[in-house]
């Protein structure tokens, strides 16, 4: 069973990295023995990720990946009193293979890092046993899967009044992270469910007229894709949300 809901982008990832008083083992456990039904939420994408030329202007770096390992992150006091919230989750990430670079990259590409995916959401109090959260239409990121991604580096930044940030990998949006098990794009962990190649095609036709390159390459390998993107100029490279900024005075 799958439920949609929409949370706006950012905020879930900060409420999840606030500890209330429970340690991550108390999470980690109970929650990955509840693995659905799953929730699906929407959100905004933070960078155009749609077709290859998407790619090509505003990532880095594309990637292969194999998800390592887990870490549940805690709720925050505020939501445990209140009695719903979220359940956050980072995964160590290992590159394994660069199948692209930008020209000027801002950074080399790396060869692993934590990304924050969605979690978990719980309601009436009820923090044993949350509700599975996946971002509707991509990959939630489990491990024991592999995928390809599409990454920008964002710098560090700091808004007054709340800590700076780091800087860390990010993806560009929803069409930038691509099942890949197999070494069969479309193939994988896709809303937190495994999908076939057959499944990923029957999706790519519902999509047309909106069809992109995530649905163009199903079935595919990387080399199909690293081809597409080398032959793909880029566009011109527009500035969405705030500027980084390289310290917090």
């Amino acid at each position: 069973m799958r439920r949609r809901t929409h949370i706006a982008a950012g905020i879930g990832i900060a409420a999840a990295l606030a500890v209330a008083g429970f340690t991550v083992a108390d999470f980690t456990d109970r929650a990955s023995a509840q693995r659905r039904p799953v929730e699906l939420t929407e959100a905004d994408d933070r960078l155009p990720s749609t077709t290859a030329t998407d790619w090509v202007t505003y990532a880095d770096h594309v990637v292969v990946v194999n998800a390592a390992s887990e870490q549940t992150i805690p709720p925050n006091q505020t939501d445990v009193e209140r009695g719903e919230g979220l359940i956050g989750r980072k995964v160590s990430l290992e590159v394994k293979n660069v199948l692209w670079s930008r020209e000027g990259a801002a950074q080399p590409a790396p060869k692993e890092w934590e990304y924050y995916a969605t979690g978990w959401t719980f309601t009436n109090r009820d923090v044993n046993n949350p509700t599975v959260l996946a971002g509707e239409g991509r990959p939630r990121i489990e491990p024991g899967h592999q995928y390809i991604l599409a990454i920008a580096w964002e710098g560090p930044r700091c808004a007054e009044g709340d800590a700076p940030e780091p800087g860390r990998w990010m993806g560009l949006g929803e069409g930038s992270e691509l099942p890949f098990d197999g070494d069969v794009i479309g193939q994988g962990e896709m809303e937190g469910r495994t999908q076939s190649v057959a499944e990923a095609r029957t999706a790519a036709a519902e999509a047309d007229p909106n069809i992109g390159l995530e649905e163009e390459m199903v079935g595919n390998n990387a080399d199909a894709l690293a081809a597409k993107l080398k032959a793909t100029p880029p566009g011109e490279r527009q500035q969405f949300g705030p500027q980084a900024t390289a310290s917090c005075g």
